[in-house]
C-alpha cells in the first residue's frame, strides 16, 4: 500500500531469483515448513568508523505488508520457468505470518549486533531476505554517515541536498534517514510529502545567470519570497555580491550561501563585511562537496549552516552497511512443536553464530555505555542496562510503527550514552565492544 495515496503497489518482486529457487525446491523437498530463525546482523562496521545507526525500519514494515504476489507477478515468474504452478500457488497465498524484533530505528549499533530477528517458516522467512537487506543496508549506511556530520557540525544545522547524486528513490530514503540523525531539512519534496521531512531551498546559480545581472536576480528573488530567504552570492565576484544583497534587502536578509572557493576563508570574509553593513543576524551558509571532514574543519569558522550532498547518499565513502540475513536457528520437522535448534556456517572467513540472540546495551553508573552484550539465552539486563530488541511484527501483524520523530530523539540519545572515543573522526576500533553469552536454550 502506498503510503501517500492509498493504492496497492506490491514489493515481491524486489528481490533475488535464488530466493524463489530455494522455495520451490524447499517445498519439493517438504522442508519449506520447518520452523526458522534469521538474524541480520554486520560483521564490521566499515574501516575506521566506531558504531553505526538503524535506519529503514519503517520503510520496511511498510514494504514487508506490501509482499504480495499477484497475477501479473506469478504469470511473469511461471512464463520463465522461475516458479512451477505448485510453487505459484503457494506465493499466490502468501503472506508472512511470523514474528519480527529489530533494534529501533535511530539505535546505535556494533559489529555482530543482532539488527533484527526474523521467525516464521523457512519458506516465509527466506522469501524477505533480499528485501530486508537492500533497504536496511542503504538506510543505515546513509544514517550512519549522517551521524557523523551531525556531531562534526556541533548543534549547528544541516540540510541534505543530495537528491541530484543517487537514483530518485534513494533519494527519498537518503533524506529520511539523515533526518533519524539530526539533519534539520532536505530538499527533496517527496521526503517531505511521504515522511515529513521539513524542506528547504531557495535558489542555483542559473537562477543568478538567467537575469541581467546579479542585482536584477537578487531583486527578483527578494520579490518572490521577502527579505528572510537565502541569496547564493559566489556566481561572480563575493564581496560585490554582499553588498547588493544587504544594499536590497536590508539587515533583516535571512542568509546568504557560499558554494565555492575556501569556505573558512570566504565565510570569515563575509562575515566581516555583513557586520560591517549592519547585517549581524544575516546567516551564512556552506555548501560545496562537504563531508564530515569538511564540517569539522570548519568549527571555527563564522558558519551557521551546512549542506551536505554527494557524501551523505553515497555514505561517505561506505555507501552499504555490509549487513547479513543469516539462517542461526530452525526445527528439524514442519511440526509446530518441534525445537528449534541452533544451525551455524563454518565457511572460512564467514562463519556465523548459531542460536537466536538478544542483545544488551550496558551501562555504567555515569550513564555510558560500555559493552554490547549479546546472548543466545534469556537476556538478564542490569539496572542501568537496556535491552535493545523491540517487536516490530507479531504473528504477521505490524506493531512496531512510530512516528519518524520518535526515532529521531531516540537516535540523540543513543549516541548521547556512548564514550566520548565514539565522536572522533579519525580511524579507529568500535566504540564498545560486542560480547558473546551463551545463555543455553530458551524456554
Amino acid at each position: 500500500m502506498d503510503p501517500v495515496d492509498g493504492t496497492e503497489v506490491t514489493t515481491a518482486l524486489l528481490t533475488d531469483q535464488y530466493e524463489l529457487t530455494m522455495l520451490r525446491a524447499a517445498l519439493n523437498s517438504g522442508t519449506a515448513g520447518r520452523r526458522s530463525v534469521f538474524e541480520v546482523f554486520a560483521r564490521q562496521l566499515p574501516a575506521g568508523r566506531r558504531y553505526g545507526v538503524v535506519a529503514g525500519t519503517g520503510r520496511l514494515l511498510d514494504a514487508i505488508e506490501a509482499f504480495r504476489f499477484d497475477g501479473a507477478e506469478l504469470e511473469f515468474l511461471t512464463s520463465r520457468g522461475i516458479v512451477d504452478e505448485p510453487t505459484a500457488q503457494w506465493l499466490e497465498k502468501y503472506r508472512f505470518s511470523g514474528d519480527i524484533w529489530g533494534y529501533p530505528e535511530g539505535e546505535c549499533y556494533f559489529p555482530d549486533s543482532p539488527l533484527l530477528v526474523v521467525e516464521g517458516t523457512f519458506a516465509e522467512a527466506v522469501l524477505l531476505e533480499t528485501l530486508v537487506l537492500s533497504i536496511l543496508n542503504h538506510d543505515c549506511a546513509i544514517a550512519s554517515a549522517a551521524s557523523r556530520m551531525v556531531q562534526a557540525a556541533q548543534g549547528r544545522p544541516l540540510i541534505e541536498m543530495g537528491s541530484r547524486r543517487t537514483h530518485e528513490m534513494a533519494a527519498v530514503a537518503a533524506a529520511r534517514a539523515a533526518h533519524i540523525t539530526g539533519f534539520a531539512t532536505t530538499s527533496n519534496l517527496e521526503a517531505g510529502r511521504r515522511y515529513g521531512v521539513p524542506t528547504a531551498g531557495t535558489s542555483a546559480h542559473s537562477f543568478t545567470l538567467l537575469h541581467d545581472g546579479e542585482r536584477n536576480a537578487f531583486r527578483a528573488q527578494l520579490d518572490s519570497l521577502g527579505a528572510g530567504t537565502t541569496l547564493l552570492v559566489d556566481t561572480y565576484d563575493v564581496e560585490r555580491a554582499v553588498h547588493t544583497a544587504v544594499e536590497l534587502a536590508g539587515p533583516e536578509l535571512g542568509a546568504v550561501r557560499i558554494d565555492s572557493g575556501d569556505l573558512g576563508v570566504v565565510a570569515r570574509e563575509v562575515r566581516a563585511q555583513l557586520d560591517a553593513l549592519g547585517a549581524h543576524d544575516t546567516r551564512i551558509v556552506v555548501t560545496g562537496d562537504l563531508d564530515e571532514y569538511g564540517i569539522a574543519a570548519l568549527a571555527a569558522a563564522p558558519v551557521d549552516g551546512y549542506g551536505v550532498g554527494t557524501s551523505l547518499v553515497t555514505g561517505s565513502g561506505a555507501p552499504t552497511a555490509s549487513l547479513v540475513y543469516k539462517l542461526v536457528a530452525r526445527a528439524d520437522g514442519p511440526d509446530d512443536g518441534a525445537p528449534i535448534r541452533p544451525v551455524a556456517k563454518r565457511s572460512t572467513g564467514k562463519p556465523t553464530r548459531g542460536g537466536r540472540k538478544s542483545a544488551v546495551r550496558r551501562v555504567d553508573g555515569h550513564g555510558t555505555a560500555y559493552a554490547e552484550v549479546v546472548t543466545t539465552g534469556e537476556p538478564t539486563p542490569g539496572p542501568r542496562d537496556r535491552l535493545l530488541h523491540v517487536p516490530l511484527v507479531r504473528n504477521g501483524a505490524v506493531v512496531g510503527r512510530e512516528p519518524l520523530d520518535a526515532a529521531r530523539e531516540r537516535h540523540e540519545r543513543s549516541v548521547a550514552e556512548l564514550p566520548a572515543t565514539a565522536l572522533q573522526l579519525s580511524k579507529g576500533a568500535a566504540a564498545i565492544p560486542t560480547e558473546f553469552v551463551d545463555g543455553g536454550p530458551r524456554p
